[in-house]
C-alpha cells in the first residue's frame, strides 16, 4: 500500500529544522508557531540548547516534533567513549559531510557507533515525554543508506510514523532561483537515486511521507519572494516546505551557516503576504499528525 499522505486539496507541513542547536533558532521557532505558518520543528538532541527547547515545545504543545537526527556538523548524545569512531574528543562530529558519507558507508567497524547513536539520541528525544511523530536529518543523513538501514529498524520501535523524503523538482526550483545550477542538479541526482531506495522500506513499514519537500534545493534561502513564487505551483496532496529560520545576532549560527539567510526565513513564515497567498489558493496548514492550523 501507497504510504505517500496523499489529500484530495493542497496541503503543507512548515517544518523548522535544527530546533535546539542555539537560543537564537529557538526563540525564531518560537516566534513562527505563534506569529506564522510553522506547523513543525525537528530538535537536535545534542543541541546547545536542547533543553531550551524542551521547554518551548512544552509549553507549545500543538507544535509538532520530530527528530533532526545529527551525524555531521553538531554534537553528539553518547561522549566520546563509546563513540570514538564518530566524534572527536569535544564530542563533535566532522564538518565534511562527503568525507563522513564515504566512512559510514565503506568502514563497517563503525557500523555499532552509528546504530547506538542514532538510537541515544532518539532515545534522548522520547525521555522527554514529547510526543515523536517524524524523522528528518541534519544535511539530510537520514537517507544515507547505512544510516537509512538503521532507522528501519529503530522507527517502528519508537513509534516514529513519519519521514522526511527529501524530493525535489529541480526545474520547478531554477524557474525561480537559478543560483547553483550545478550542485541543484548534482543534489537531484544523489537525493533521487537515495529515495528510490528508501521510499519502497517506508511503503512496507507504513511509514507516512509528502509527495514533495522543498528547501533541498534552497536550503537557507527560503525566503519569502521565492516562497511567494513557488506555492503557486505546488502539486496537489501533501508538500513539506522546511526552513532554518533565526534571530541574530547568534554567534553560533552564524559560525555554523553565514550563507544562510536566517533572519529572512523568518520573515518569511511571519509575512502577511504570504498568508494571503495561502488563503488564495486555499491551501491548508497541517502537520505530519494530520492536524489542521488556521492561518496565523
Amino acid at each position: 500500500m501507497k504510504q505517500e499522505m496523499a489529500q484530495t486539496l493542497k496541503q503543507i507541513i512548515i517544518t523548522s529544522d535544527d530546533f535546539g542547536l542555539s537560543v537564537g533558532v529557538n526563540k525564531a521557532v518560537e516566534k513562527a508557531w505563534k506569529e506564522g505558518i510553522l506547523t513543525c520543528a525537528s530538535i537536535m538532541p545534542g543541541g546547545a540548547a536542547f533543553d531550551e527547547a524542551v521547554k518551548i515545545a512544552r509549553r507549545n504543545p500543538g507544535l509538532q516534533i520530530g527528530l533532526h537526527l545529527t551525524l555531521v556538523q553538531g554534537r553528539s548524545v553518547l561522549p566520546y567513549a563509546q563513540i570514538p569512531g564518530l566524534v572527536n574528543e569535544a564530542g563533535c562530529f566532522g564538518d565534511n559531510p562527503v568525507k563522513a558519507g564515504m566512512r559510514y558507508f565503506f568502514d563497517k567497524g563503525l557500523y555499532k557507533q552509528i546504530l547506538n547513536e542514532i538510537e541515544a539520541q532518539i532515545q534522548r528525544v522520547v525521555d522527554t515525554g514529547l510526543p515523536l511523530s517524524h524523522l528528518d536529518g541534519h544535511l539530510n543523513i537520514h537517507l544515507h543508506p547505512t544510516v537509512f538501514a538503521f532507522l528501519t529498524e529503530l522507527m517502528p520501535r519508537y513509534g516514529i510514523t513519519s519521514f522526511r523524503l527529501s524530493r525535489e523538482r529541480l526545474s520547478h526550483n531554477l524557474r525561480f532561483d537559478t543560483g547553483r545550477r550545478l550542485g541543484k542538479t548534482t543534489e537531484r541526482i544523489i537525493f533521487g537515486a537515495l529515495v528510490r531506495h528508501a521510499r519502497p522500506y517506508l511503503d512496507r513499514l507504513g511509514i507516512a511521507y509528502a509527495g514533495e519537500v522543498k528547501g533541498v534545493l534552497n536550503s537557507g534561502r527560503m525566503t519569502e519572494a521565492y516562497l511567494l513564487n513557488i506555492l503557486d505551483g505546488l502539486n496537489e496532496g501533501l508538500t513539506e516546505l522546511y526552513f532554518h529560520p533565526g534571530l541574530l545576532p547568534d554567534a553560533e549560527i552564524s559560525r555554523r551557516m553565514p550563507d544562510y539567510r536566517h533572519e529572512e526565513e523568518l520573515a518569511a513564515l511571519t509575512s502577511p503576504r504570504v498568508r494571503e497567498k495561502l488563503a488564495e489558493l486555499k491551501i491548508g496548514l497541517c502537520n505530519y499528525r494530520g492536524d489542521t492550523k488556521a492561518y496565523a
